[in-house]
């Protein structure tokens, strides 16, 4: 159902130039979007929005919309004109899934970024083109909430929030997606006619909605807004449907210089053996979030401590956390004092600005549900003293677990509940010439890691498979993925099937595509 009966009755009061479209009045008196064509002074820049300098997409439209039924002409137009469409939020997709030389049409969301609350669903809504920033800022100095999402506050909601999302609170109050009650989007039905549809957790359409809480982006529709509220909140109180941040953060930053082979497999080993034992709900720890970056480029392995100053004795539990992750480790970490400020300070002061010029880009990533060996330890040692990694490249390791893992599988379609860390191997660099160069440094990386398993993470006792929003098409390429075990098993496990059938019925022209795309139910 796109546009409910009563829905039509509240248009009657918006006057002859509008319709209420989920709850909310938009004008339609000049429904078409603002288009931008090769040539015009907009276009390049808006080509160039993307993290990821190794694509770059030359469309023949770009779309500029403002409200849901201007990207519902958007996409009505593009499947009219046999145009291939993408659809970009914040635009930091790390692979090319917009920007790439199969995107013919780009509807581009910037101009849709209102925070506000939905009276009549009872939830925050935020439009897709809404930066992380922008919305951290505009629910906490309004209502006083915020979400666990992430800590890059240049990543749009859009992309970020369909495919599960995950940031500094997570661990303490769930998924990004734990706090998706609903969402509107425009699809596409098999006589290529676009409509707007709202989907709640409740409603009739509730597959849809699923869909966008880890399905990934791209997939089903063009998400333009997102309805927020806790999946465990009631009543009508705005106040009290998305969770209250800590009133203060403590943070420090640690720095280990990569001065021995030894030293960093102890510390990474601590490092990774702590946060294994604390990964449960209802750990003491899991107010930390304390990702780990290892830069070869610096010469050093350095940890952002981020924690709620709320949490029971907080500078003794940083105290225990410095002193298990140095354990035996010579010459010791650097262990800088807690410094404190407000939950909002943090996130404008600690939490990472958007870079001023994207890099060229290759990501490979894993979740972990065991830490890694002394032996795969040693293999990322050696890569990354390895000249091939001294661009900007740098490998992550993400605390997740705790309240992520209080919740099922089939919670949300993002289906990883059973994990303690996210690795990540983030390629970086400038010049073209130095492609092949940092692929291959990535690739084999990640390949010789997990040589027993295929050269991936298949989802087994040990691995839990990798995350749709650090997307890699390496995964359904056998020279890189020699496992049996197809893609989308990495990324959704057994929540693949619905995924697929939810597919068929929203989008059955196969309208949204992309490298890793899913694909309809046969039959």
């Amino acid at each position: 159902m796109s546009l409910s009966r009563r829905r039509f009755i509240g248009a009657a009061g918006v006057g002859a130039g509008g319709i209420v479209v989920g709850g909310r009045a938009v004008a339609v008196a000049d429904a078409g979007p603002k288009v931008v064509l090769p040539g015009d002074p907009e276009y390049t820049p808006l080509t160039l929005r993307g993290y990821n300098r190794r694509f770059v997409a030359g469309p023949r439209k770009i779309f500029l919309p403002i409200d849901a039924e201007q990207v519902r002409v958007a996409v009505e137009r593009s499947v009219a004109e046999g145009l291939r469409i993408a659809v970009r939020s914040g635009g930091h997709c790390f692979d090319g899934f917009v920007d790439g030389p199969h995107t013919q049409a780009i509807i581009d969301l910037s101009r849709m970024t209102s925070v506000s609350f939905d009276e009549h669903y009872r939830a925050f809504a935020v439009d897709a083109g809404t930066e992380l920033g922008p919305m951290y800022d505009r629910l906490l100095r309004g209502w006083g909430v915020t979400i666990p999402a992430g800590i890059c506050l240049g990543v749009g909601v859009g992309g970020y929030l369909s495919g599960g999302g995950y940031g500094p609170l997570s661990r303490r109050l769930g998924l990004a997606a734990d706090h998706v009650h609903g969402v509107e989007v425009v699809t596409v039905d098999d006589a290529g006619k676009a409509r707007v549809v709202t989907a709640t957790a409740d409603g009739p359409n509730a597959d849809l909605w699923w869909a966008h809480t880890g399905g990934g982006g791209g997939n089903f529709g063009v998400v333009t807004r997102f309805l927020l509220r806790s999946h465990d909140a009631d009543g009508a109180d705005a106040a009290r449907l998305l969770p209250k941040p800590p009133a203060e953060m403590l943070h420090a930053r640690l720095v280990l210089p990569m001065s021995t082979e030894e030293s960093f497999v102890r510390f990474v080993g601590n490092y990774l053996a702590f946060f294994e034992r604390n990964s449960h709900a209802d750990s003491p720890f899991a107010g930390l979030y304390a990702p780990l970056h290892v830069k070869p480029f610096a010469g050093s392995c350095d940890i952002l401590v981020l924690l709620a100053a709320d949490v029971p004795e907080a500078e003794s539990r940083y105290a225990e956390f410095v002193a298990a992750i140095g354990d035996g480790v010579w010459p010791p970490p650097l262990v800088p004092p807690l410094e404190r400020k407000s939950y909002g300070d943090t996130v404008s002061q600690v939490y990472y600005g958007k870079g001023p010029l994207p890099p060229r880009v290759k990501v490979k990533a894993a979740y972990l549900r065991r830490a890694y060996t002394p032996r795969q330890l040693r293999i990322f040692y050696r890569y990354l003293t390895d000249p091939r990694s001294f661009g900007e490249s740098q490998v992550e390791f993400l605390p997740f677990g705790g309240a992520i893992n209080a919740r099922p599988a089939h919670a949300a379609a993002m289906p990883v509940r059973d994990s303690f860390m996210k690795m990540l191997i983030h390629a970086a660099w400038r010049d073209p010439a130095d492609d092949e160069k940092f692929l291959r440094w990535a690739r084999e990386l990640y390949r010789e890691v997990y040589a027993e398993t295929g050269g991936v993470p298949v989802p087994d006792e040990v691995n839990g498979g990798s995350y749709i929003n650090y997307p890699d098409p390496d995964l359904r390429d056998s020279d890189w993925n020699s496992s049996g075990v197809p893609w989308h098993s990495f990324y959704y496990r057994d929540n693949y099937p619905r995924l697929q059938r939810i597919k068929s019925t929203w989008d059955p022209r196969g309208v949204f595509q992309h490298p890793l795309s899913i694909e309809g139910a046969a039959g």
